[in-house]
Order: structure tokens, then C-alpha cells, then sequence
């Protein structure tokens, strides 16, 4: 069934067919009606890249999304869920790029084929070649993440500075003086991700001061890992009483590490971080964290995207969010009787 067929039947032109489809010019009500009821008792869809020409649009969204290491983490998997759910809303499908860099096979025909009408890029380094190239093109984009210089942008994120040191203070008003901070995993920092960057940054001046002895640590992205950092922690400074953690995929074995060693949490051990609350929750006990709003930041970068989209002459707008830390009942005073 084609655009040629639903003109006869209707008794129009292929044009007006084309325009009452595609909105690009006005048709009559009466037209339109009629037309639509052609296409209702023929079940017509119409071909996407057909759409696509009549109205310059896709009426799909890029989701630029590497994982981190050779999967992706429970945290991640929430963030592509929250875009998809926000695309919906909208009428947009996803597809997913898997792209680290803009030299990628993967990038280049997601520009080059024109497959999308706008992008989110995900895994934001602080110098990334990703944004940067979109920004010469005037690709539509949208970041969840902060570059370096993100002063010129359109991008939704999460102060991990703030965050980190929000969690330091939080130990130190509870007493804990020895404290270690479990990142993410080296090649992503040595690669420049703006979390890791930040969040070590905001730890480190936090607890200087705080006047704390800290230890830092990079941590991969898996459960196995985070029980052989917690080992690593406990070797190198056994007096240390608490740790703040960016790496939520680490989380249960950090928790297996402590239980091991026979340190309870939180009477003998506070673990705090910034995980997302579905995941702070899944541990025993629940950790304390400031939460990862993933489902907002998704939501908030799709909105962006569409604003973009229909507004392409609209100056930079971004969100940086900064959550309170959820109290729960992983930390409590050092030395002393877990607060309720």
C-alpha cells in the first residue's frame, strides 16, 4: 500500500496525501478526514525513510552510549531505559551507538547516514572529541555529562564534585578519621571520564579539609573486583573505618569484602557513595548514597533534545543536579553505636 493508492481512494492528489501526512502544509479538515479514513481501513504505516524525506525528520533520537568496560552496568542499563522511556513520550525511537570516540565506524554512520535527527551522548570525558565534532557540525546533541569547558553546551549532569564531598562530610560529622575512596576503573580515568575526575576532586579537597587520612583506589566495574579492593583497602590501612564509593557495580563485593574480614556495617565499617537508589537498595544494609537520579537526568536530556530539535536557533541550556545523600543505614558513628 502507497501514497498513490490512498489518493485515489480519497479522491486528492499525491501531494495533498504527502502534506496531510507529513504537516508541512495546511489541509482542510474536511481533506484531511478523508484521507485518514482511507488510511484507517487500508491499516497504512507509513515506510520511515519515506517519512523521513517527506518532513526532513527520522523521528529518531542517538543514543552515543559506550559501555565501560565489556558490559554494561546495572547503572547503565537505567540510564538507556530512562532515554528510551523519555524518547517514547515523545514519538521518538532509540537506537543505540556504542561509540567511544567520534573516529568510530559506529558515530561516522550515525552521522553520515543521517539516521537520527539528534544525539545523547553518554560517558562524557572531560576532553571529548564526541561533542566537540557535533559542536563544529551543529548536529543537534545533548549531553549527560560535563567536558571540561561545558560553559557553551547543551547537557544535563550530576555534580560529582559536590557529591563526593557531601559523602566525606558525611563520615567526618560522624567521627571517621581513616576513610578510602573507591573509583571507577583506571582506564576510564586515565581516559579522562568527567565522574571519575570529578568525584576523586571533590573527595580529596573534602577530606583535606576535613583534616582525614585517605587512601584512593580505582575499582573495575564488577562485584569480583570490589571484594579484591575492599582486600587491598583493609591491607593497606587496616584502622581505616569508611569508605565512599562512585562505583555501583562494585558495591556487593565491597560488601563480601567487609564481611570477610568480619567487619560489620555499619558498627565496625560506614560505606557511603553516589549510586543510583534502586541499586542502594539492593544491598544489606542499604547503603547511604546520594542517588543517582538516572530516570530524571534521561527525561531532562530528551526534553532538551526535542526543544533543539524544534527550536534549532534556542541559545545553550543545561541542568546540573545535586542530590541530598539518602540517609539509610549503611554508616553510623566511628567506634561507636550505628545511629537509628
Amino acid at each position: 500500500m502507497n501514497i498513490g493508492e490512498i489518493a485515489r481512494r480519497a479522491g486528492v492528489s499525491r501531494s495533498t496525501v504527502s502534506y496531510a501526512l507529513s504537516g508541512k502544509r495546511p489541509v482542510s479538515d474536511e481533506t484531511r478526514r478523508k484521507i485518514q479514513e482511507v488510511i484507517d481501513e487500508l491499516g497504512y504505516r507509513p515506510n520511515a525513510s519515506a517519512r523521513a524525506l517527506a518532513n526532513g525528520r527520522t523521528s529518531t533520537i542517538g543514543l552515543v552510549f559506550p559501555p565501560a568496560g565489556n558490559h554494561y552496568t546495572g547503572m547503565q542499563l537505567d540510564f538507556i531505559g530512562s532515554v528510551v522511556e523519555a524518547a517514547a513520550a515523545h514519538d521518538y525511537d532509540v537506537l543505540l551507538s556504542p561509540s567511544g570516540v567520534d573516529s568510530d565506524r559506529s558515530f561516522q554512520r550515525l552521522l553520515g547516514e543521517r539516521r537520527v535527527d539528534g544525539a545523547i551522548l553518554m560517558e562524557i570525558r572531560l576532553q571529548d572529541d564526541r561533542v566537540d565534532h557535533l559542536a563544529e557540525l551543529d548536529f543537534p546533541a545533548v549531553a549527560i555529562g560535563r567536558t571540561a569547558h561545558p560553559e557553551s553546551g547543551w547537557w544535563v549532569g550530576l555534580d560529582h564534585t559536590a557529591l563526593a564531598a557531601a559523602c566525606v562530610h558525611h563520615l567526618a560529622d560522624l567521627g571517621h578519621r581513616r576513610v578510602a575512596f573507591v573509583n571507577r576503573p583506571e582506564q576510564l580515568l586515565r581516559a579522562g571520564y568527567e565522574s571519575a575526575h570529578r568525584g576523586l576532586d571533590g573527595f580529596t579537597k573534602a577530606a583535606a579539609e576535613r583534616g582525614l587520612t585517605v587512601r584512593t583506589y580505582c575499582c573495575g566495574d564488577d562485584a569480583a573486583s570490589g571484594q579484591v579492593c575492599l582486600e587491598r583497602i583493609l591491607h593497606d590501612d587496616p584502622a581505616t573505618t569508611a569508605l565512599v564509593t562512585l562505583n555501583e557495580a562494585a558495591l556487593g563485593g565491597l560488601y563480601r569484602g567487609l564481611a570477610q574480614a568480619g567487619r560489620h556495617v555499619p558498627r565496625d565499617f560506614s560505606v557511603t557513595g553516589v549510586v543510583a537508589g534502586r541499586w542502594a537498595e539492593t544491598v544489606t544494609p542499604q547503603l547511604t548514597a546520594a542517588d543517582v537520579p538516572a530516570e530524571e537526568m534521561g527525561r531532562r536530556a530528551v526534553d532538551l533534545l526535542i526543544e533543539r530539535l524544534d527550536h534549532p536557533g534556542a541559545p545553550p541550556r543545561h541542568h546540573l543536579l545535586a542530590p541530598p545523600i539518602s540517609l539509610r543505614a549503611s554508616t553510623g558513628p566511628a567506634g561507636g553505636t550505628p545511629s537509628a
